[in-house]
């Protein structure tokens, strides 16, 4: 006698499966899900206008990353049309000169360095004058701004082992002799919101913070990103004289209405977006309006090294309105996708070069050098 066949086996279902909580076991760092959208995807080999990236590290002093063949940075611009690319940390003196000898003598015009602050010297009485006179060197070797990285505010400390604040007076002469000198800061003041919170299931930086524990500033130990934000903006207005470049869209591209604010407020101050395409193209819109309003006022950078592929990621962002990509470094920074912006011409002259060629046109540090 034939058997009847189970009515149930093999119905598509409507309920979860019972055991589901206990099969969703894949680690987060091997979940690498391929996009199943059809959508259209451009690739831009080359900026449709010649760049000039402000916020770099290739073949630095500090030696943020890793060293490669000169020749090959610039094959690297050549092939993308990057005419430029500013080398952000190159300290002072010996250091800054060995930079100075391989990357822009060989290659005029394709590389500019800028100085550093010495803050080992933090304590010496004269430490203002001592930094406004390693600055006149600087310049005088060659270099053309001043950089400062985000210790200041979370961990330079002087002797007393307190930190020294962004906005502290022992500063003011550097800040000043910038202005005088003609040559713009780039500073970096706190960092991604989330590194400001537990790094927990809420984070959207887990993977990143787990990498990098030493990138959280949560708890006591630390300012709040609003007190820090907070002393490096009176830093700003009380030197209205300097250009100030507030990298990594003054660090706070999570909330573009508070960075609207800033330079709605402060004429002197500029930004750039290095590491900090994800944060942006995830917001396509918003970002958009930011970029048509401030036009005049925000400059191409990229913080990311040196690769063809990493430029050409940047410039499909930028110029075309592709949707749901990889912004470069995925999932570095957190697991989101981006969209192309499609900025018209105008505006994408203005950012690849232009805001960043006024700016860097307002150098007269030969002259201000002779009237000391």
């Amino acid at each position: 006698m034939a058997q009847t066949a189970d009515p149930t086996q093999g119905q598509i279902g409507y309920k979860s499966a019972p055991d589901a909580d206990q099969k969703k076991t894949l680690l987060l760092k091997d979940f690498q899900p391929a996009s199943m959208l059809h959508a259209p995807a451009h690739t831009i080999d080359r900026a449709k206008y010649y760049v000039i990236d402000v916020h770099n590290h290739v073949n630095d002093a500090a030696k943020i990353d890793e060293h490669i063949d000169p020749k090959r940075a610039v094959e690297i611009m050549d092939a993308t049309n990057v005419k430029t690319v500013v080398i952000l940390t190159g300290m002072w003196g010996d250091k800054l000169q060995s930079v100075i000898d391989e990357m822009l003598k060989p290659y005029p015009g394709r590389f500019m360095v800028f100085a550093q602050i010495d803050f080992s010297k933090i304590d010496d009485p004269n430490f203002g004058q001592e930094m406004v006179a390693q600055l006149d060197d600087a310049v005088a070797r060659g270099a053309r701004g001043l950089k400062q990285l985000k210790d200041l505010g979370l961990n330079v400390r002087d002797r007393s082992g307190k930190l020294v604040a962004v906005d502290d007076p022992r500063l003011d002469p550097i800040w000043e002799e910038c202005g005088r000198l003609g040559i713009p800061v780039s500073i970096h003041v706190s960092d991604p919101e989330a590194f400001f919170h537990p790094i927990d299931n809420k984070n959207e930086r887990y993977e990143e913070l787990t990498e990098h524990p030493d990138w959280g500033f949560y708890g006591p130990n630390f300012p709040t990103k609003e007190n820090l934000l907070a002393a490096r903006d009176r830093m700003f207005a009380k030197h209205p004289h300097t250009t100030f470049v507030a990298l990594h869209v003054a660090n706070w591209p999570e909330n573009l209405d508070y960075v609207s604010h800033l330079l709605d407020t402060l004429p002197n101050v500029m930004v750039e977006f290095g590491a900090r395409e994800a944060e942006l193209g995830r917001q396509p819109r918003r970002a958009r309006e930011f970029f048509m309003k401030y036009q005049d006022r925000i400059m191409f950078g990229t913080d990311n090294g040196m690769e063809e592929a990493m430029y050409r990621n940047h410039f499909r962002w930028l110029e075309t309105a592709d949707e749901y990509f990889d912004y470069w470094g995925y999932p570095g920074q957190g697991r989101w996708k981006i969209y192309g912006m499609e900025l018209p011409d105008t505006v994408l002259e203005k950012i690849y070069h232009k805001n960043a060629e006024r700016m860097f046109a307002q150098f007269h540090g030969k002259e201000a050098a002779k009237q000391r």
